[in-house]
């Protein structure tokens, strides 16, 4: 049996799911995308980016080994599509931050809310998130990784939104820079959804909190 005649037997076999619902969503696969005010970044921009982004890191590093640490969630699949472009040897950590919570723009003061588990003593750390607006975040977490005496620290982020900025920092890498806008997708949420969309873009003013 071909896939397609597979497709249409689990179709009709399927007992948990009205079978309409399936056709719809085969037919409109991203629904989110209805929410979007405007696409920012195309996906194919994405991916043509990120490899940039991972030959000039590993133009820096040459073949020293690299710990990457990801401030998560944000920075998921910015950071596993970075790595993975990046052929020298590489360990992988993730750190919590919370700032958000379910509001447009940052929450009070950043607070880490895990730890980190490799040992960075001696050690090249490369710092990645997803967006660099007021610096309050990536600012925390660069003190915090310096008190673990690392060999060197640089830090890379996905979207720079200068118009928000509050604090002095300079990030060595960084993917686009972006208006003032309240950006979703490819690991960017609002509360905790969109994060799949494989592009980013504008959420519709009517969707974003007041």
């Amino acid at each position: 049996m071909g896939q397609a005649g597979s497709i249409r037997t689990s179709l009709c076999d399927s007992t948990g799911q009205n079978k309409d619902q399936i056709l719809q969503h085969l037919k409109n696969p991203t629904p989110m995308l209805d929410d979007l005010a405007k696409t920012l970044i195309t996906e194919d921009q994405i991916k043509t980016r990120v490899k940039e982004l991972a030959a000039e890191i590993s133009a820096h590093y040459g073949q020293e080994e690299v710990t990457v640490i990801s401030i998560i969630n944000g920075a998921i699949l910015f950071t596993a599509d970075l790595v993975r472009n990046m052929p020298g040897p590489v360990r992988i950590d993730c750190i919590r931050v919370s700032s958000y919570e379910d509001a447009s723009s940052p929450v009070g003061a950043p607070r880490i809310t895990s730890t980190l588990s490799l040992d960075l003593d001696g050690r090249h750390v490369l710092l990645v998130d997803d967006i660099f607006d007021t610096g309050k975040t990536i600012t925390k977490v660069v003190k915090y990784v310096e008190n673990m005496h690392p060999a060197s620290l640089r830090t890379c982020v996905l979207l720079e939104k200068k118009a928000r900025r509050e604090v002095a920092f300079s990030v060595d890498w960084v993917g686009f820079q972006i208006p003032d806008e309240f950006v979703i997708g490819y690991g960017l949420d609002y509360a905790q959804r969109y994060r799949n969309l494989r592009c980013i873009g504008i959420l519709k003013p009517e969707l974003q909190p007041t």
